[in-house]
């Protein structure tokens, strides 16, 4: 493992030296990593004073949120990896969300079992996230053999953070609020999702895992000597896969609806359901009351959409959120356009800057790639506008 600075001065002349004195090479693969910047590209100098001391970023925020951070943005698409403190912060975040979900499994006696056999769960959303930690597993696995960092710990950020600790916690609930066999295998399908989430992120993040592993369960040996979990596609099962995914789809466009149209957090809105095959109808009864609860819906009927719904679409079903009387859309039309009126004026001007050949030839690289990346930013905020704009459109 080296940077690119000192490939000649140090891999060239070992692998020649090895050949020629030793009669073989000394190493099989070398791993050129990326040589960290501030966040703003500049090399870390002390007389410039953007040097960013590594012990003082584990004083302040532990050594498994500054690993988590620099795994994270390690790429070999990249020579440079930009740090700041923001970024460490988001770290250590993770690691607090982590936290959270053992003690939400604690505070719901969902204790480590080692003679639990996560292949016979019987209620839908603990196949569901059986099979995604099985998808994580394999994703992370195959990361690492190919020694994308970035991928492994972006990987199980994504299925820590978004999949176990925010999806599956709700969806649990219900489950582990009532009784009889449904709630002792939500338990044991919780604990042991937990138990495989710090031990796949063990090799980032090893102390706060080391002490959950310690704190969740009577273990014969310490996590660092435990062994890697080897399960694969047999722990999938498409069916509650598709069907909680078509879930999760279905309120993620209502809230995005919602948020759009600023539909006050506290206000519920009915559901009408234009077009639904049968498929789309078993997925529907079965968690109606998941989609009620967590997208703050109060009633869902069969109906014609009318004048003053936005239409949702989702595999197998068409769909309308009501919001006429909820949203005045005479105020959302003038917030929004204000709003368009004054990114489209951002885009103009950093488009105008970009295409500027004076200020590409002038401008320090950082500087352009901020104006670069600000762009993106408004475009895809141009965008964001432009379909909520649409839907207060239909509304009318």
């Amino acid at each position: 493992v080296t940077g690119f600075d000192i490939i000649f001065f140090w891999v060239a002349r070992m692998m020649m030296t090895g050949l020629e004195f030793m009669g073989k090479e000394p190493f099989h693969t070398v791993y050129i990593n990326s040589i960290v910047t501030d966040a703003k590209g500049k090399k870390m100098s002390k007389s410039v004073g953007n040097v960013i001391d590594p012990l003082e970023l584990i004083d302040q925020y532990g050594a498994d949120a500054t690993r988590f951070t620099l795994a994270a943005q390690e790429s070999q698409a990249r020579r440079q990896l930009r740090l700041s403190i923001d970024t460490v912060a988001g770290g250590r975040n993770f690691g607090t969300k982590i936290w959270n979900a053992a003690r939400f499994a604690e505070m719901n006696e969902c204790g480590y079992g080692a003679d639990f056999d996560p292949k016979t769960v019987t209620q839908t959303v603990n196949k569901w996230i059986v099979s995604e930690t099985a998808r994580a597993r394999i994703a992370f696995d195959h990361a690492l053999d190919q020694y994308r960092f970035n991928d492994a710990a972006n990987g199980l950020y994504a299925h820590i953070w978004r999949v176990l600790c925010d999806w599956y916690v709700e969806f649990a609930k219900p489950l582990l609020q009532g009784d009889g066999d449904a709630k002792a295998e939500t338990q044991a399908t919780m604990a042991w999702a937990l138990d495989q989430a710090i031990t796949l992120i063990h090799p980032i993040m090893p102390f706060i895992t080391e002490e959950l592993w310690s704190q969740t369960g009577t273990r014969t040996k310490p996590l660092i000597h435990a062994d890697w979990p080897t399960y694969g596609d047999e722990m999938f099962n498409a069916d509650a896969s598709d069907e909680m995914n078509w879930v999760i789809g279905l309120i993620e466009q209502i809230r995005s609806v919602r948020s759009e149209m600023n539909v006050n957090p506290g206000a519920k809105t009915a559901l009408i359901i234009a077009e639904i095959d049968e498929a789309g109808q078993g997925r529907l009864d079965r968690n109606a009351l998941l989609i009620q609860r967590l997208a703050r819906v109060e009633a869902i009927d069969h109906a014609q959409v009318g004048k003053g719904a936005v239409t949702l679409s989702v595999p197998g079903a068409v769909m309308a959120l009501p919001l006429a009387g909820i949203v005045d859309v005479d105020a959302e039309n003038a917030r929004l356009s204000k709003a368009m009126a004054k990114v489209a004026k951002e885009v103009g001007g950093l488009k105008g800057k970009l295409g500027n050949e004076k200020f590409l030839a002038n401008a320090k690289p950082e500087v352009v790639e901020e104006q670069r990346g600000r762009l993106v930013t408004a475009e895809a905020e141009v965008e964001k506008l432009e379909a909520a704009l649409q839907r207060l459109a239909d509304l009318g």
